[in-house]
């Protein structure tokens, strides 16, 4: 997950509850400037929200684009079950995505970030009719590494037997502050209330079956190639989550274009977020000439 610098919106960025015909999903939402040239819809990562995005809607709405970013069920301000993981099948959470684009009502550029990528890559594969594009970010084509896949069995087997907060407790404990994650939860604000109080929202069965799907996903790449729809794989220069040259194969495998953000990891979105959303513009710029 990415560390926002902030969880304040900027100005022109509204929150608020986009209704659904499968229920309402909190966004953050900005309006492009200037001419219109697309809307996005931006899929946040495991244990991630929308406001891991937060420094890319003032970059992108001035290139002319409309983002909408969103916590999926689950997920900090959208509310889902806390002990059935049914609703978090990776199918559930694609059908979902459909429902917020219908709700938008619009061609969408499809973003998605880490595990966002492959729920947004299910979503397409289900129906990409709403969709103009997608851009993986720091996705890629199957399960994660070995050693993240350890990292959230931990997290899953403490989940199962301690509450949010003493998970949370834990993590502070065992690693230095500027450190501690979950899975890819860093902690890196000066001040971690607030990333203790989007920890404690999240759904434990959402973060559980997620995490299951995270070290178990297949290869999908070839079915996403045979759509052919315009496709961008993003990363930073550095992953020990799906490794770098494992995303340069896939990209060649999708006939994709594919950036590299220099002096990111996991999170180009925070790290280099201006170089990420010139980025996305140039690519969604590309797609819509």
């Amino acid at each position: 997950m990415s560390r926002p610098y902030t969880f304040v919106p900027p100005a022109g960025v509204r929150a608020y509850r986009l209704p659904t015909a499968r229920g309402e999903f909190a966004v953050l939402d900005a309006a492009a400037q200037g001419q219109p040239r697309g809307t996005a819809l931006l899929l946040p990562g495991f244990t991630g929200s929308k406001e891991d995005f937060i420094a890319l809607h003032e970059p992108l709405a001035a290139a002319g684009y409309r983002t909408v970013a969103v916590d999926g069920r689950g997920q900090y301000e959208t509310e889902g079950p806390k002990d059935d993981e049914g609703p978090y099948a990776q199918a559930e959470l694609a059908r979902d995505v459909l429902a917020q684009a219908a709700a938008l009502d619009t061609p969408l550029h499809l973003v998605g970030h880490s595990l966002g990528g492959q729920i947004a890559r299910a979503a397409v594969l289900l129906d990409p009719s709403p969709f103009v594009s997608l851009t993986l970010m720091a996705s890629g084509p199957a399960q994660i590494s070995v050693s993240q896949q350890q990292r959230v069995k931990l997290l899953r087997d403490a989940l199962a037997v301690m509450t949010m907060a003493e998970v949370w407790e834990a993590m502070r404990s065992m690693e230095p502050p500027e450190e501690t994650d979950a899975g890819d939860l860093d902690a890196g604000l000066d001040d971690l209330d607030d990333l203790r109080r989007r920890w404690l929202a999240n759904s434990p069965a959402q973060l559980i079956a997620t995490g299951r799907q995270l070290c178990a996903e297949p290869d999908r790449v070839d079915e996403l190639a045979a759509l052919a729809l315009p496709t961008h794989v993003l990363s930073g220069e550095f992953d020990d989550t799906w490794p770098v040259a494992l995303l340069d194969e896939m990209a060649v495998r999708l006939n994709a274009r594919r950036t590299i953000v220099r002096g990111a990891e996991h999170s180009p979105n925070a790290d280099r977020p201006l170089e990420t959303a010139r980025a996305f513009a140039d690519f969604w710029d590309r797609v819509g000439d």
